[in-house]
């Protein structure tokens, strides 16, 4: 159902030929341009940019899901979720990770349990001043830069911001237009993006979500890592990359 004319100034796009944010709604370069034909496109209007733009980020981030405005989906058909650990017996490496900042951002850390046939291994690091969203991303970097060759692997994340941006396009599109969400805003993480996405392309990656605090085995595993990594500053990196401009991250 079309969005209706009203007051509303500008509006975001989470899902849409371009997400980004639009101060019209008409128009070939408009809102509804984005979202016209596209299969379950996700929008919202709003009458400022700032709260546009926090809508955009709480999704990115998955700290809330994307308005769907249409009819509801019919998930009778639905693809069952992935099974990691079977996916393991069936010869795939299986990464599960996860990271955070405490009170983000401020000091951060992230943990890697990395499961090869038999072999089960865990990594973790911390950094004195960083952000979750960042720390959600080296984990998943750090992974997969674990392995050797090219190589069939699940990650495990409870992330949507890292899900969502692979899985659904959303860095590829990015660094197609030179780090750029929209003609007017930069894309956030933009070195990490890139390396994650050099590492997906080279391997035969695919991400599975989990629900994070939820007494996954693993999950809950990666947590403990990344928050003792976080509370020792004994062993903190730096992340000079958020460090040199934080309002890149």
């Amino acid at each position: 159902m079309p969005m209706s004319k009203s007051k509303k100034k500008f509006y975001a796009v989470a899902r849409g030929k371009t997400p980004g944010i639009y101060d019209t709604w008409f128009g070939p370069h408009g809102a509804e341009a984005q979202i016209k034909g596209f299969a379950q496109a996700r929008y919202k209007g709003f009458p400022t940019r700032a709260e546009a733009e926090a809508w955009i980020d709480d999704i990115d981030s998955g700290k809330i899901s994307a308005v769907y405005n249409g009819p509801k989906k019919d998930n009778s058909q639905a693809t069952p979720k992935m099974d990691a650990e079977a996916q393991l017996k069936e010869g795939k490496t299986v990464i599960y990770t996860d990271g955070g900042a405490i009170n983000n951002p401020g000091p951060g850390g992230y943990g890697i349990v990395f499961k090869q046939g038999k072999t089960r291994k865990e990594f973790s690091a911390g950094f004195r001043l960083t952000t979750n969203n960042r720390m959600e991303m080296m984990a998943v970097i750090e992974g997969l830069k674990l392995l050797a060759e090219p190589t069939p692997v699940v990650v495990v994340s409870d992330s949507r911001y890292v899900v969502n941006g692979i899985e659904k396009g959303w860095a590829k599109r990015w660094r197609a237009k030179n780090w750029m969400r929209t003609k007017d805003e930069p894309a956030k993480n933009p070195d990490l993006w890139g390396k994650l996405l050099d590492l997906c392309e080279t391997h035969q990656v695919r991400f599975s979500w989990v629900k994070g605090h939820a007494g996954h085995p693993e999950n809950e595993r990666c947590d403990q890592l990344a928050v003792a990594a976080a509370k020792n500053p004994e062993i903190h990196s730096v992340d000079s990359v958020y460090e040199a401009d934080p309002d890149q991250a």
